[in-house]
């Protein structure tokens, strides 16, 4: 796109003028520059400009039945908590409050929100999850800012995924008080230091009442920590860009694919709950600011919204959702991520092309470099296929793992290990959507969970005894399931069956007795016995 902006080989521009238009944040991935042996294309490290991403933003909130609306519900406010003239009613589209107007364009200065039912169920927390998710890696540019109606949460945490949400950490703890809700020392973003900028603190900063309606917003503050390395104004990025890349983790630390707030404890006024009004008690969500940028590896300029998902437009040879592979053919090297140093301009650590590749007839989908010819089939065979691959081309996965279907063929990542709890499926292998062939009362993805009527110990096993079908009779109790805990009268499995003779309820005590004789008739009989010789 760069050649276009020029008529023909008498403007093509010098090379002091390619490196002035390539300063502007790695914002060029190449330009054509004039040499000795005429025009040649020189490659930068590159990245997309920074973005809103809250319009690609997919919202999830759980549990199930926490947004109000259903049934319909009247709610207070902390100003004036005995005012409880408003109403939410999902059916009602002028009184619902559902997820997505947390991502909305307010217009014509009307506020929208989602909303939660009230604390009416005190002492039972008040608890929510809001998961963010774009099926990208992104990095942060800016602070994250979530906008809180009718009060900000008195504890909450922030946190993020790298791996799509399949695991967790913490980004940022808040609290009114760190040290009761999370065991934490109070700190703020703007007291941290060039040696602890990626430590996860709390804070107490956005939690306290205060009392007014322009207090609504949390942030997770991005520019603090820039401002450590780039200076209280970010003019000197040159000098966070080579932090990026000298100090570890830094660059990780801006990075995520999902983000998930966890809602732990709503407004409380700056007072204890007062039981009496449990109306006033709820979270509602006005609008999430994430200002961020698509994660390329540094060998992108743009990121494109394509068939519903972001997509680096990858250069220098890289394919893949975040350009984080060589393409075929350009393997004649290790894949590696673009560079920040020397700045300006960066290294692209362009992928070249691997001669040895194109000139073979052995396709192996990147998994193996070896190919064996099998003379009675007359099959040309990959040999020692590689990243849990087997088949003729390294096309299959081994037995114990599944394909990751929205993975490239090449990728290493594409066969994903099955991790079938080994107590309660029949073996390591799965399905190909990664369901393991559970045992005989046992169920879930990777057989590690127990079907009704079953418990777990190292396996599921049928209920003994249970609250609904198998119940302890004459008067026993159900230890886990595993057994019935009889009186001293009864017995059996499930204590049907009286200790006396027919059935009928017995004295404990006699039954004591009774017992006890049985006991010492022999030892009796032995002293009696010694004392006549």
């Amino acid at each position: 796109w760069y050649l276009s902006r020029f008529s023909g080989p008498s403007e093509i521009p010098s090379y002091s003028q390619a490196c002035h238009a390539a300063r502007g944040q790695y914002d060029l991935c190449k330009s054509l520059v004039s040499t000795d042996e005429g025009a040649v294309w020189e490659h930068y490290a590159c990245q997309p400009k920074a973005q809103a991403m809250k319009e690609y933003m997919h919202i999830h909130v759980e549990p199930p039945g926490v947004t109000c609306g259903n049934p319909p519900e009247r709610f207070c406010t902390l100003e004036n908590p005995y005012l409880c003239s408003d109403e939410c009613d999902a059916s009602n589209p002028d009184l619902a409050h559902p997820p997505q107007l947390m991502q909305d364009r307010e217009r014509s200065g009307l506020i929208t929100y989602w909303q939660t039912v009230t604390w009416r169920r005190y002492p039972e927390p008040l608890q929510a999850n809001i998961t963010l998710s774009w099926n990208k890696t992104l990095e942060l540019t800016d602070d994250i800012q979530i906008t809180f109606e009718y009060g900000r949460p008195t504890v909450m945490v922030l946190e993020k995924s790298l791996n799509f949400g399949r695991t967790w950490q913490p980004y940022q703890y808040y609290a009114d008080d760190c040290v009761d809700a999370f065991n934490m020392a109070p700190r703020r973003a703007r007291d941290l230091t060039a040696a602890n900028v990626t430590r996860v603190i709390c804070t107490e900063q956005y939690s306290r009442w205060v009392g007014s309606k322009n207090e609504k917003v949390v942030r997770f503050e991005v520019r603090s920590r820039f401002a450590i390395f780039a200076g209280p104004r970010l003019l000197d990025m040159e000098s966070l860009y080579t932090r990026m890349e000298s100090m570890k983790g830094l660059r990780d630390f801006f990075t995520f694919t999902n983000l998930r707030l966890r809602l732990l404890r709503p407004a409380l006024g700056g007072t204890y709950v007062q039981r009496d009004n449990l109306l006033k008690y709820f979270y509602a969500i006005s609008n999430v600011e994430v200002l961020a940028r698509c994660k390329c590896n540094l060998h992108a300029s743009q990121c494109l919204y394509v068939d519903g998902n972001l997509q680096c437009q990858c250069e220098h040879n890289t394919t893949g959702q975040d350009c984080q592979r060589c393409k075929k053919g350009f393997k004649a090297k290790t894949w590696k991520s673009g560079s920040y140093i020397p700045t300006p301009n960066g290294s692209p650590n362009t992928c070249d092309v691997d001669v040895s590749l194109s000139l073979s007839d052995c396709e192996c989908n990147g998994h193996s470099n070896r190919c064996s010819y099998i003379d009675f089939l007359n099959i040309v065979t990959c040999v020692s296929c590689k990243h849990n691959t087997r088949g003729q081309n390294c096309e299959h996965c081994r037995m114990g793992f599944y394909k990751n279907t929205s993975a490239e063929p090449d990728d290493e990542n594409v066969c994903i290990e099955c991790n079938c709890n080994t107590m309660g499926s029949l073996h390591d292998r799965c399905n190909g959507t990664g369901f393991c062939q559970c045992k005989e009362g046992t169920t879930g993805v990777k057989c590690d969970d127990c079907l009704p009527g079953y418990y777990w110990k190292q396996g599921c096993f049928p209920n003994v005894c249970d609250d609904e079908l198998l119940l302890c009779q004459n008067g026993g109790t159900c230890a886990q399931n595993q057994r019935c805990s009889c009186p001293p009268d009864f017995k059996g499995v499930l204590c049907q069956q009286s200790r006396c003779e027919g059935g009928k309820k017995c004295n404990s005590a006699s039954a004591l007795t009774l017992s006890l004789a049985l006991l010492l008739c022999p030892l009796l009989a032995t002293l009696l016995g010694s004392a006549a010789s």
